[in-house]
Formats: C-alpha cells, structure tokens, sequence
C-alpha cells in the first residue's frame, strides 16, 4: 500500500526533514493589471510545469506533488489564480472570467522568462490550461490535465455551482458567520486538507464573484478548438462524481491530436496516495521535454 501523502510532507507527522535546497517552495507576487498575484516555485531548471488549483482553492491543493515532481528535476510554480488563495480578490465578476484566468497564466510566464511551458491542473485548473493552449499554443509544450469539465458536466454543474451562488448572495450573513467560524480554526499543516479549510474561509462575496465569473465566459475551447492543440497531453479521469464526468475525460482524449488517458482510481488518488499518480506525470515530463521541437502550433483561435 502507498504511504499517504500527508505523512511524507515537509511540515507533516512523519515527514523527511532533510529536503534538498529548492525544494520547499518560496512565495512570490507579480502584477497583473491593478492586482497581484501569488505563486509558489518549487524547484530550479528549464522543464517548467505550472499547475493550477481546482475552483475556490488554492496553491496548498499542489504542494506534494510539486515537491515530488520538484524531486525528478523539474522547478514546478503553483499560481493562486485572481480571486483564490493569497491573490488579491476582487468582489466583482467580471474580473474572475476564465478566459482572464488565461490572461493570468500567460502574464506568469512572462514574469517566469518561459518561452514554454507544461500547464496543468485540475478541475478548474485543467480547463484554464486548455483555454491557454488554445489562446498560445507556442508557450505550452504539454498539458496534465485531471477532472476536465467539459460538456456531459454541463448541467450537474449548473445544478451545483448556480444554487451556491444564489445561496451566497441571499444568505451572507449566515454564511459571513460561518466563513468567519472556519477561518479562526486552525490548520493541520497537511496542505490538501489546509487547502479545502482556506476555501471554506472565503468571503461570501468572494464566492459569490468567482462563481458569478467563471459563468460569464468560456468555461472551456470549443470542440474544433481543441482538435487544434498539437501539445501532447496526459488526461487523468475518474467516475465518481457528475461535474468531473469519465466521459468527458474520455472524449477530450479523443479530440486532443496526441492525448492518453488514465483512469484514477479516486478523485483524490494523487493527494492521498500520490505514488502511481505521480510516477505517470514525471514520466510522462521526462517524455516531453526530452522530444525535440514541437511542430509549428497553429495560430491561436482566442485572439
């Protein structure tokens, strides 16, 4: 059996103390139009990986696996996208669109110096890595993308995320009560489970904003958009639950040029018992970075 992540984090019950110089990330902001944005960077080198965190998360859901894919030669940079994490976080909506979250991304790696990049992430993260790839294809030279949301999610999601925003706004101050209750409690310094206490601390207009935002725009490329990404990619897909569907997961494979697919064995394989996960992604790295120039990328279809 793996040994759960939690007990081999730096900072956890059990963790190694001797980590290697580089490999416990360091915090950094940068400007994008009037806010700021946090990353963390694990690791040194040119085979770049920015992964991005799930909705309403932040940078903490990726720390182990940062450091793990830090550990195989990679400088691995967590970005809080606007509104999530330490990143500033405007109460309006139109800020939070995704096709900005893109924007974001793209402003990361020029603060970076990357002239490429493998984007990744998921839930949320994964669709901004493709709405990425799509709008600069020339920047992303694969893409790790885990719970896509994509078209059979559609309705589950609108069934979950547009009673939540609806809640937030007509219920704030039980809700201002509850997010206030959360954030005095105190973390276990075990960076999954911190993360989901950090969300659950959000302000309820900052809730309320993310979720308005990410319904204003694209939520994900069109079908024909996604046919054009020459990057290859490794989707990871599970089948338990009805936002992060199997079937999209699958399909995305199919439409993706040069795409494979695994199937986790459950949403939360690579936080708990990382090991099979993350020897597939490193692998999969070592793949990428070691071919030799991608063909010419079409020209982005997001300009």
């Amino acid at each position: 059996m793996n040994t759960p992540v939690w007990l081999t984090q730096p900072g956890a019950r059990g963790a190694p103390a001797d980590l290697e110089p580089g490999l416990e990330g360091g915090q950094h902001t940068l400007a994008y139009d009037q806010y700021q944005l946090s990353y963390e960077v694990y690791g040194s080198g040119d085979r770049v990986l920015v992964w991005l965190h799930a909705l309403l998360f932040d940078a903490a859901l990726g720390r182990g696996l940062a450091r793990r894919l830090a550990a195989r030669g990679n400088r691995v940079v967590l970005l809080d996208l606007l509104g999530h994490g330490r990143s500033d976080k405007p109460r309006h909506a139109a800020a939070n669109r995704m096709d900005l979250y893109a924007e974001q991304v793209l402003r990361l790696l020029d603060e970076l110096g990357a002239d490429q990049v493998v984007l990744g992430g998921v839930s949320l993260g994964a669709n901004v890595s493709l709405l990425t790839a799509v709008r600069a294809p020339e920047r992303v030279r694969g893409l790790v993308l885990e719970m896509p949301v994509l078209e059979r999610a559609a309705p589950a999601a609108a069934l979950t995320f547009i009673p939540l925003l609806l809640g937030t706004y007509y219920t704030r101050p039980v809700m201002r009560l509850a997010t206030r209750a959360v954030s005095m409690l105190p973390r276990f310094g075990i960076d999954a489970i911190d993360s989901v206490f950090n969300a659950a601390s959000n302000e309820p207009e900052v809730i309320a904003s993310v979720l308005h935002g990410i319904l204003l725009g694209p939520v994900a490329p069109t079908v024909d958009q996604r046919r054009t990404i020459k990057a290859p990619a490794l989707v990871l897909g599970h089948g338990i639950d009805v936002i992060h569907s199997f079937k999209d997961a699958e399909r995305l494979t199919q439409q993706l040029p040069d795409a494979r697919l695994i199937r986790t064995r459950t949403f939360a394989e690579l936080w708990v018992q990382p090991a099979r996960l993350t020897g597939e992604i490193g692998d999969f790295l070592d793949r990428v970075w070691a071919d030799g120039e991608p063909v010419e990328p079409p020209p982005s279809l997001l300009d």
